[in-house]
C-alpha cells in the first residue's frame, strides 16, 4: 500500500480489525520511510459495477461518490458517519444483488431515496429536491403534501 504522505510503497500493517457489520477490514498502517500513520479499509467486491448515466455514458461505480452524495443531505442531521456507511453498504449490496453489472443512475437514486425515507425525513426531502429536480416552491409543497398523505395512511 502506497503511503499517502510520501508515496513510498513500503508500509506496514500495525493493527487490523473488523469494521461495520463484519464485511469490512480496517487496517492501521505505518510508513517505514516517513513514519506517517493512516487507515485503509478493505471491502468485499463481488463484481465491478458500471453506472449508466442519463446521457447514456458509462463510468465505473464509485462507492465514495455515493457516500458523498448521501452525506450532503445529512448535514446537521442526527446521523453519524457509521450509520451513513451502513446505509451505503446496504445500497451497494442491493446493487450487487441485482445480477447485472450495468446499473442505471435512476436505480441508484431510487435506492438512496428509499434509504432516506426509512432513516431521516429531512434528508429524504433534501435529496429529493435535487434528485427530482425541484424548480419552484410548489414542487416542494406538492412533494411534502404527498409525503404527509403517505404518513397518515401508515
Amino acid at each position: 500500500m502506497r503511503c499517502p504522505f510520501c508515496g513510498v510503497e513500503d508500509t506496514q500493517v500495525k493493527d487490523s480489525r473488523q469494521a461495520e457489520d463484519g464485511s469490512t477490514i480496517r487496517r492501521r498502517r505505518c510508513c517505514s520511510s516517513c513514519g506517517g500513520r493512516f487507515t485503509t479499509f478493505e471491502r468485499i467486491q463481488l463484481r465491478e459495477l458500471i453506472v449508466i448515466k442519463n446521457d447514456g455514458s458509462k463510468e465505473v461505480f464509485d462507492r465514495e461518490k455515493l457516500y458523498q452524495s448521501m452525506k450532503t443531505p445529512l448535514r446537521k442531521r442526527p446521523i453519524d458517519s457509521a450509520q451513513l456507511d451502513q446505509m451505503v453498504s446496504g445500497i451497494v449490496r442491493q446493487l450487487e444483488a441485482v445480477g447485472d453489472t450495468e446499473i442505471p443512475t435512476k436505480m441508484i437514486g431510487e435506492l438512496v431515496m428509499q434509504a432516506f425515507a426509512e432513516t431521516d425525513q429531512v434528508a429524504y426531502i433534501r435529496y429529493a429536491s435535487v434528485y427530482k429536480d425541484f424548480r419552484e416552491v410548489e414542487d416542494f409543497n406538492e412533494f411534502v403534501g404527498d409525503l404527509q398523505k403517505i404518513q397518515k395512511v401508515s
